[in-house]
């Protein structure tokens, strides 16, 4: 009984081994996603946490201040253990910003055209 509860629970702790590890593409695939949700995800929430904190004056004014998020893919950057993820997170976050410019730019056209 004992060996068979053993036995399930190592068989657990391997399927999900290969998370604790360094594997060639989670890196990147995480570090991607991540910079995706850093461009879209971030802003958007730290404009609604400022307005629900001040009136809308206010919120404009310290809105600017979302750049100072930046600090934390530059400091991923410096530590050599997350240097990977941290370069494919500016990979993520240059691509999403170029689509999100790129889409904005082709429907204000479109829409200033006709």
């Amino acid at each position: 009984m004992e060996t068979d509860e053993r036995h399930l629970e190592e068989s657990q702790d391997r399927h999900f081994e290969w998370w604790h590890h360094s594997h060639p593409t989670f890196a990147g695939i995480t570090g991607f996603f991540a910079g995706m949700l850093f461009v879209t995800a971030l802003p958007g929430a730290f404009a609604g946490v400022l307005r629900l904190l001040f009136d809308h004056e206010a919120a404009e004014r310290l809105f600017p201040f979302v750049l100072l998020a930046l600090a934390l893919p530059i400091g991923l950057l410096v530590a050599r253990k997350t240097r990977r993820f941290a370069q494919f997170m500016f990979v993520g976050m240059v691509v999403t910003a170029l689509v999100v410019g790129g889409v904005a730019s082709l429907v204000l056209y479109f829409m200033v055209d006709s």
